[in-house]
């Protein structure tokens, strides 16, 4: 079995306030989550802001350094104590998708220059090859590359935009992409393409996915795995037919119940502190 992502006593403190008067935020508190698997999964990370899930994902992603303990991705250190990698080493692994497309492009450069970009740093192509590698990775998100060429951030919808920034994750051949909040700024009638690219993704080209969402029904409706957290801590992880089918903790289970049905009339509950 191999060991798709685990966190050994993960651990991110902060310090607010001055020198005088200053205290300690634990965003991320002792997580330990382990996934072995032979295939590829989809482990989503759930949980309300401030939870402590966006954490998770920047210390995975090396964007912020854990205060104690370590992450280990396709049986390799990637964060903390033990870690060889070197930034291209690590890229070429672990792929970044963010939460909102337009930020990810700067308007005033063509999208496909940040894939070619991607393509010779990361992937070390040529060329030709960084042109071939830019051309599959666009057609394995469903465009085609003279649709891309040449054009700005202006020229696409935000749905397209994170098709062309999965596409640009997809490019080094990494083993996780770590997704996070990957369809909260996109329309509403778009946001399924990005999670059944997901799936496909992982199905056909053997992609594992850390999906950080706040949504219950997509992570239901995509993830092998389920991680609650809540307040920096995994409350509650497992298989996510069991996790979300039988709640065993008190805050997954008011997470759970404040999904809309069509059944009964939604109102918003408060979450006990």
């Amino acid at each position: 079995m191999t060991v798709i992502l685990k966190t050994e006593g993960l651990n991110k403190v902060y310090r607010q306030g001055g020198l005088v008067r200053s205290r300690q935020v634990r965003a991320l508190n002792d997580v330990n989550i382990t996934v072995e698997s032979d295939k590829p999964v989809v482990i989503a990370v759930v949980g309300e802001s401030g939870s402590g899930k966006t954490t998770l994902a920047k210390t995975l992603l090396r964007l912020e350094t854990p205060s104690s303990g370590r992450a280990i991705v396709y049986d390799t250190v990637v964060t903390g104590k033990g870690t060889t990698l070197s930034k291209q080493q690590f890229l070429g692994l672990v792929q970044p998708i963010f939460q909102n497309p337009f930020e990810a492009f700067s308007r005033y450069r063509p999208v496909d220059a940040y894939l070619h970009e991607t393509a010779r740093r990361v992937g070390g192509m040529d060329g030709a090859q960084a042109e071939a590698a830019v051309a599959t990775a666009l057609a394995s998100v469903g465009l085609k590359y003279g649709e891309v060429r040449g054009k700005y951030t202006n020229q696409f919808s935000g749905g397209e935009l994170q098709r062309i920034s999965v596409a640009r994750a997809l490019i080094p051949q990494p083993k996780l992409i770590v997704a996070d909040e990957p369809v909260s700024m996109i329309d509403a009638s778009r946001r399924m393409i990005i999670i059944n690219l997901f799936k496909q993704l992982r199905d056909e080209a053997g992609r594992s996915f850390l999906y950080i969402t706040h949504d219950l029904a997509t992570a239901y409706y995509i993830s092998d795995y389920v991680a609650v957290m809540n307040k920096g801590v995994v409350v509650e992880f497992g298989d996510a037919r069991q996790v979300m089918g039988d709640p065993q903790h008190d805050y997954t289970k008011l997470l759970l119940s404040s999904i809309p049905t069509t059944k009964t009339r939604w109102r918003p509950r408060k979450v006990a502190a």
